[in-house]
């Protein structure tokens, strides 16, 4: 077995690094460093360890673990606000072999490569960020991830629960389901036909939307609060486009395992949204328009 070669071990390795870093470019620089490592051992000490794709989820994530500082300090001077770097479909793996049955509000697989938590998880420190992701996403006991983050087993129980409270504290925004399909669709259909009333409708009174151009693109260099704010600021966006003779295609898509949009003008897609939903109605809108982080959308 060779867990760097592997396509199911590579997308349960990319998980891990993704869920820590928000990254993709990062996720598999870490990946190959691990790769490395993998491939500096002797054949003999290849063949001691028993599972290869355990040793590795280890590595990767104590690369992880050392790249969250520097990681922290680039998005510290980023050029606005920085969101994390969105994926097309699913982001492995899947079907995880353990997960943790306590507390009931551990991070979910599916929740926990949301646009929305992954910056809520900027404010974690590194070992906290860890220490949530290996045990409630990933199911890893803690004397595992111990060893991967230096602290004590009971130390590593409590990085996890202070990081759930902190990633706890706002709202618990809804996975895939018919409800929150519902409300992407009546965004969508706002949206394109410039129904502002609409759009209101479908937001919740506190929504705020946070748009990353990474200084490339002309957007908000702050958050939009406010329903009526944040709709006319929407809508506002449509209207400068078109006016400038760009047809944008609004198209609903699968976008960190859960459905979100893509806008495109002709092949080229411009911006890809995230919605974070709250009992019906859209919470939070992440807009990522950087276009080094739209390198995975190009469709032409």
């Amino acid at each position: 077995m060779n867990p760097t070669t592997d396509s199911s071990d590579y997308r349960h390795l990319f998980g891990v690094a993704y869920r820590i870093l928000g990254s993709v470019h990062d996720a598999e620089d870490a990946i190959q460093e691990g790769a490395i490592r993998w491939h500096s051992l002797s054949p003999r000490d290849r063949a001691l360890i028993r599972e290869p794709l355990a040793w590795m989820t280890r590595v990767v994530s104590r690369i992880c673990l050392d790249q969250l500082g520097s990681a922290r300090a680039r998005r510290e001077s980023y050029a606005g606000v920085w969101l994390p770097e969105p994926v097309p479909g699913i982001v492995g793996p899947t079907d995880p072999t353990s997960r943790p049955q306590d507390p009931a509000d551990a991070v979910t697989l599916d929740e926990s490569v949301s646009l929305a938590l992954l910056r809520a998880m900027e404010s974690l420190t590194p070992g906290e960020r860890v220490a949530l992701i290996l045990h409630d996403v990933f199911g890893l006991p803690f004397a595992e991830i111990a060893d991967i983050v230096g602290r004590t087993p009971h130390a590593c129980r409590q990085l996890a629960s202070t990081a759930r409270q902190r990633v706890r504290s706002g709202p618990r925004f809804q996975s895939d389901n018919t409800e929150r399909q519902q409300a992407v669709s009546a965004f969508t259909r706002a949206c394109t036909t410039g129904d502002l009333e609409a759009l209101i409708g479908v937001l919740t009174p506190e929504v705020v939307v946070r748009s990353d151009g990474g200084g490339m693109v002309n957007v908000a260099r702050v958050p939009v609060t406010g329903a009526a704010r944040v709709a006319q600021f929407l809508l506002g966006i449509v209207r400068v486009r078109e006016s400038h003779g760009e047809n944008m295609i609004v198209r609903e898509a699968v976008v960190n395992n859960r459905s979100g949009l893509e806008i495109s003008i002709g092949d080229h897609v411009i911006a890809v949204l995230d919605l974070a939903v709250v009992d019906g109605r859209v919470a939070e809108i992440a807009i990522v328009m950087n276009p080094d982080k739209l390198g995975a959308w190009t469709n032409g």
